[in-house]
This record gives structure tokens, sequence and C-alpha cells, in this order.
């Protein structure tokens, strides 16, 4: 093979490779010459090492590629047929009571989240939905109201299940155990995008309370969390952020949580929850810029009877 043939076939391998070669290489001038004197294993090093653009796109294509994949095994799908008929909202459904009276409820949280009052409001789209003891209804109440918000057109939302030492959220869901909010704490990480969980609810995520810690309520009420819940609240303007959280009067972790919050949802059953209880459980979240009460399962008058629905109210600073 001739000299100029020899040039000729490197210089193709080359360009084969991805090497950027001048536009007027000619194998009949200096470049043969130059790849002619250059050692076999320095021409092949040259062939086998992509250059530095090559090598910064197939980098973005791993990494794309790396997002693609972690997405889709965060992805879960909803049984709507089925928690539907467990009586939990669906985007599909007709319209119903209970849809209706989710609109009610959602306004003023929508409003302050989104900044539509008078007052600024710190951290309002951070609202979190509790009880002053168990079996009220705050799960439910927490599912719903977050997929009620997943309905509006300006709104994405994320449920987040903070009931460490009960989660429940998935399991009245369909969906099993999974990694999730505590997991992310005790890394001192902000990036929930390994346990996020996107849903077939177009703008429902799910974040599950993740591994049992026995210290959960020092790490709710850690920094590590404070930068979590910073991050989660500040990293889209359309995102509302709805926290399940532990009864008031029988956990703390709920009210280290509290502290951070802009907003927080009582739920109260209205046929078995005392008075007293109700008013203690508002103590404890005082210094909370908004408190709103839903009464669950109050008796309303309808022209066929008696049926069972939610009342609500709310108020800024102090509650009566």
């Amino acid at each position: 093979m001739s000299l100029i043939e020899q040039a000729a076939k490197r210089l193709e391998q080359l360009r084969q490779a991805g090497v950027e070669l001048p536009e007027d290489a000619d194998p009949c001038l200096g470049m043969a010459k130059t790849l002619l004197a250059m050692p076999e294993n320095k021409v092949l090093a040259e062939i086998v090492t992509p250059p530095p653009a090559v090598e910064a796109i197939r980098q973005r294509e791993n990494n794309s590629s790396s997002v693609t994949s972690s997405a889709l095994n965060n992805r879960v799908e909803l049984d709507l047929d089925a928690i539907s008929a467990s009586g939990i909202l669906v985007p599909q459904a007709s319209r119903s009571q209970l849809a209706d009276e989710y609109r009610v409820i959602k306004r003023p949280l929508i409003a302050n989240a989104m900044g539509r009052t008078n007052s600024a409001i710190q951290n309002g789209n951070l609202i979190m939905i509790t009880s002053a003891l168990p079996g009220e209804g705050k799960t439910f109440t927490a599912i719903n109201l977050a997929i009620s918000i997943a309905m509006e057109l300006d709104n994405t939302v994320m449920l987040v299940d903070a009931d460490v030492s009960r989660p429940s959220v998935l399991n009245m869901l369909g969906l099993q155990p999974a990694p999730g909010l505590l997991d992310v704490v005790v890394k001192n990480s902000v990036d929930i995008s390994g346990v996020l969980l996107r849903t077939n609810i177009e703008k429902l995520s799910i974040l599950p309370s993740g591994t049992a810690q026995a210290r959960a309520t020092e790490l709710l009420a850690s920094d590590a969390m404070i930068r979590l819940l910073d991050d989660m609240s500040g990293r889209y303007s359309d995102r509302i952020i709805i926290f399940d959280s532990p009864p008031l009067l029988l956990t703390t972790e709920s009210r280290a949580l509290a502290t951070h919050m802009g907003q927080i949802v009582v739920v109260v059953n209205a046929e078995n929850t005392a008075q007293a209880a109700v008013k203690q459980a508002v103590a404890a979240i005082d210094a909370c810029p908004v408190k709103m009460l839903v009464l669950n399962q109050a008796r309303q008058s309808s022209t066929d009877g008696y049926g069972y629905g939610y009342g609500y109210g709310y108020g800024y600073g102090h509650a009566n």
C-alpha cells in the first residue's frame, strides 16, 4: 500500500471515530506525513478516544437516558376505578357532592398558596392536613384535597405522607410501601427525584413517608428537613404541597412539622371529637399563620333526609 493510500485510510478511520479534521485535509500533503510519522499506537489512541465535543454529547445522552429511566421506574399507575369505589375523588368522575365540597374547601387554600390575598403568607404552598385524634378522616381529606387541586388548570400537587409513625397514603391508594421523605432527610439531601412517585393523574405526584426511623421527630425538626422544605416549596411556582400529618394530640412529629407550614387544615369528626380536644389541637399550632377547620361527617339537611358531608371554616392568626 502506497504512502498516500495508508494516509487516506487513517484519515477515514479518524473521521469515522468522530475526530474533527480540517476541511482541506489532503492525504497528499503534510497531513499524510504527520499521520505516518505518528507511532501506530498513537494513531489508534486518536481513533478510539473521541474528542471533547463528542464525549460531551455522549455524556448528555447518558444523563438523559438515566433521567428518563428514573422517571419511568418511579411512575405508578393508580387504579382509578378502585379508588373511586372507595370514595376517593378521581378526575374523570362526573360532578358530585363530594367534589363540590372540596372545590369550596380548596379555594381559600389555593388563593393563600399562590399569593392572591392582601397579605403574603410565608410557605403558603405548604399545607398540612392533621387532626386532634386518630380516625377523624385526615388522610382521606389529604388525598381528596390533593386530587381536587390536581384537577386545577394552573397548579401541580405533591402529596407527602408525613405520618411517619403510621403511614397510610400509599395503602389507601393501593400502592406498595416505598422509600421516601425520611430516607431523603437521613441523607441530608434535597434531591427527591429518586423517591418521588409520578402518577397517572397528570398533575399529581406522591412522596411516600419512607423507611421508619427511631429519630423521626428529630429528623422532621432538623436543619436538613428545613432545607428540604425550602427547596420543595420554591422549586416550582405552581406547586402546592399537601402533607398528611400525624394527629396533633398523640405525637410530637406533627408539632415539629407544623412549625414549617404556611397553612394547616385540622379535620374534625363532627360525631365524635370533643370540643376540648379541638381547642387543644388548635392551640398546638397557634404559630401557624393560617388555620382551617374541616368538619367531617357533619349531618346536613337535605330534601330526602340526612346526608354526611364536610363543613368548613378558616381564619388567620388565632382560631376561636
